[in-house]
């Protein structure tokens, strides 16, 4: 037989059996290579219900809102999602994020640093502490789990002191620091610079994830580290290097955290490692590494923001965002498991 006839036979082969695969497999094939895709029929069904439960919901103003209170999280996700796709985690984003903000905020008002040197220590910052934290993970070998919650304690101990529990207000804070607060009415669609900047990001990282060297990289290293040694990949040098971009996320959060509340609090972003956590889980992200799209992520922010802002209008106790967004991690983890089952 020749190699031809042969080639044609497998080909055959391949098609038959995918041609008898069950609606309910071809369903498990399509969410495997879309991992985006039902997070996004998540998002629909909850516009549609909390559309038909409170009249204000839809409204332009409303919809405007829920998208600025995407803004931080939504940021503050992208460096998550980095992360998780190398199949590690980073319970002290919320607090680099809340110190690199005070850094920012007090460098310029205490020590009179003009504001846009006073930005860059402040990302700077983030980034140093993304770095710390890889460098404990790949030279050390320790989890990421360990690494993050005690640097978790660390930064938010580090904020209290510095900050010395004082507010930086907006009167204090200089311009540029507040630039991402600035309002763009559309129509009555208000949305902010914040806003804009976070969807320039997410674009960056959608382009570097999927067309560059250093993204394939990411995804192999997160699928099978040990695979992507065999491969040549330096998985030590590729896990740094996440870990101090997510760094620099944080901090590039840290500014539109300072836009959206106008003002440097030690006290904000109280939930907003959990609440990255959930947008990029809930975006289809899977917590086992090498499986996920940074569109799912921002979808997942805008669920999170969803569910708030309805239970909100609807009156409903906060408590149901809790038992809400709960039973979305659950269910977002069971079908991360029952769609990985696609690739076997």
């Amino acid at each position: 037989m020749s190699e031809t006839t042969t080639t044609s036979a497998g080909y055959d082969a391949a098609e038959d059996l995918l041609d008898r695969r069950s609606p309910v497999q071809r369903l498990q094939s399509v969410l495997h290579t879309y991992p985006w895709l039902s997070p996004a029929m998540v998002l629909a069904v909850a516009l549609v219900v909390f559309g038909s439960i409170a009249d204000n919901f839809a409204t332009p103003s409303n919809l405007g809102t829920i998208t600025q209170q995407t803004a931080v999280i939504g940021t503050l996700a992208i460096g998550q999602t980095l992360i998780i796709l190398t199949a590690g985690i980073d319970l002290s984003c919320g607090a680099i994020m809340v110190f690199s903000s005070m850094v920012m905020a007090k460098t310029a008002f205490d020590q009179g640093v003009p504001g846009v040197p006073a930005l860059i220590i402040g990302i700077v910052v983030g980034g140093v502490a993304g770095f710390v934290n890889g460098m404990l993970i790949t030279r050390i070998n320790l989890p990421p789990f360990i690494v993050t919650l005690g640097s978790l304690g660390i930064f938010t101990s580090m904020t209290l002191l510095y900050a010395t529990g004082r507010t930086v207000r907006e009167r204090e804070l200089a311009p540029v620091l507040l630039k991402l607060g600035n309002p763009l009415d559309i129509g009555g669609f208000r949305l902010t610079t914040g806003v804009l900047a976070m969807l320039v990001l997410y674009a960056v990282f959608a382009y570097v994830l999927r067309y560059t060297a250093w993204g394939s990289h990411v995804y192999a290293v997160g699928d099978d580290p040990d695979a992507a040694r065999l491969a040549g990949i330096q998985v030590s040098r590729v896990l740094l290097s996440v870990y101090t971009v997510a760094g620099v996320i944080f901090g590039l959060a840290a500014w539109v955290l300072i836009g959206r509340v106008g003002a440097a609090s030690p006290n904000s972003g109280v939930d907003a490692n959990l609440q990255s956590i959930t947008a990029v889980v809930i975006g289809g992200t899977s917590l086992f590494g090498g499986r996920g799209r940074i569109v799912g992520t921002l979808v997942g922010a805008l669920i999170v923001s969803v569910v708030d802002n309805g239970l909100s209008l609807a009156n409903l106790d906060q408590a149901y965002k809790q038992l809400a967004i709960g039973i979305l991690i659950i269910a977002a983890v069971t079908a991360d498991q029952w769609i990985r089952r696609a690739r076997a």
